[in-house]
C-alpha cells in the first residue's frame, strides 16, 4: 500500500514538473515575441542616436574579428582535410575545390561563425542587461522615461544584424586562405587544379544565401541575449544562469532557422 502511494506521489510530482516546464516554455515564447515586436517597431529610432549603434558595432562586431579569424582559419583547413578523406578513391580530386567552396559559403562559415559569435555576444548582452536589471538600473531608466528597449536593445539588434554578415564574409576569406595553405602543404594536388575547382560551378546565389542566413542569425543572437538578460533575477547567480541559457538558446535557434531557411530556399 505504501509503495502504491509513493508511486502515485511521484507520478503527481512528475506531472506537476512537466506542467511547470511547459508553462515556462510558453511564457518565454510569449515574452520573446513581445520583445521582438517592440524592438522591430522601434528600429527606426536608431537614427536619432547613431552613436549608440556605432559603439555596439565596434564592441559586438569588430572585437569579435580576431576570434572569428582563428576559428575560420582552422575551419578552412579542416574542411580540406575532411573533403580529401571523404573523396579519396571515389571522387576525382579536381572537384576538391568545388566541395570546399560549396561547404564554406553556404553552410559551414555562416553557421559556425554565427555560433562562435553567439558564444561571445549573446552571453555579453545577457550579462550586461541582467546585471542592470538585478541592480535596478533598468527601473531607474524607466523612472527617467528612458525606454530600455530603445536605448539598450535596439542598438544591439541593429549592430548584430549589420556586423554579422561582415564578420562572416571576413571569416570566409580567412577560411579560403586556410584551405589554400593546407592544400599547398599537405594535399597531393596542383594548386592550379584546386583554384580552378574553387571557381568551377561557383554560384553567387550560394554566397547570398549564406549572407541572408546571417541577417537572421544576428537578430537571433541579439534578441536572445536581451531576452534572457531581462529575465535574470536573484543577483549574480541569476545573471550567470541567464548567460548560460542565452548562449544555449541562441545556438539551438541558429540551427533551427538554418534548417528552415534551407528548406525554404534550397
Amino acid at each position: 500500500m505504501i509503495g502504491i502511494l509513493r508511486l502515485v506521489a511521484e507520478t503527481g510530482e512528475t506531472g506537476l514538473s512537466v506542467v511547470a516546464a511547459t508553462s515556462r516554455f510558453f511564457r518565454h515564447i510569449y515574452r520573446f515575441s513581445v520583445l521582438t515586436a517592440q524592438a522591430v517597431s522601434q528600429w527606426h529610432l536608431v537614427f536619432r542616436n547613431p552613436d549608440l549603434t556605432i559603439v555596439q558595432m565596434f564592441n559586438l562586431g569588430v572585437e569579435s574579428l580576431p576570434l572569428v579569424a582563428i576559428i575560420a582559419l582552422f575551419l578552412g583547413s579542416e574542411t580540406v582535410i575532411q573533403a580529401v578523406y571523404q573523396m579519396a578513391g571515389i571522387v576525382p580530386m579536381r572537384y576538391l575545390g568545388v566541395l570546399v567552396c560549396k561547404s564554406l559559403t553556404t553552410e559551414l562559415c555562416p553557421v559556425i561563425t554565427s555560433m562562435v559569435v553567439a558564444g561571445r555576444v549573446a552571453t555579453g548582452i545577457a550579462a550586461e542587461i541582467g546585471t542592470m536589471k538585478t541592480t535596478e538600473q533598468l527601473d531607474a531608466m524607466r523612472v527617467l522615461r528612458l525606454d530600455p528597449v530603445r536605448y539598450l536593445i535596439v542598438p544591439k539588434l541593429v549592430a548584430c544584424v549589420i556586423m554579422l554578415p561582415i564578420i562572416v564574409i571576413a571569416g570566409e576569406f580567412v577560411a579560403f586562405l586556410g584551405s589554400i595553405v593546407t592544400v599547398a602543404l599537405s594535399v597531393n594536388i596542383a594548386m592550379h587544379t584546386y583554384l580552378s575547382g574553387l571557381r568551377l560551378f561557383f554560384d553567387a546565389g550560394d554566397l547570398y544565401i549564406g549572407i541572408v542566413k546571417t541577417l537572421v542569425f544576428g537578430a537571433i543572437i541579439a534578441l536572445t541575449g536581451a531576452h534572457f538578460g531581462l529575465e535574470a533575477k536573484d543577483g549574480a547567480q541569476g545573471v550567470g544562469t541567464a548567460t548560460t541559457r542565452a548562449v544555449i538558446t541562441a545556438a539551438v535557434l541558429i540551427l533551427v532557422f538554418d534548417f528552415v531557411i534551407a528548406v525554404l530556399v534550397l
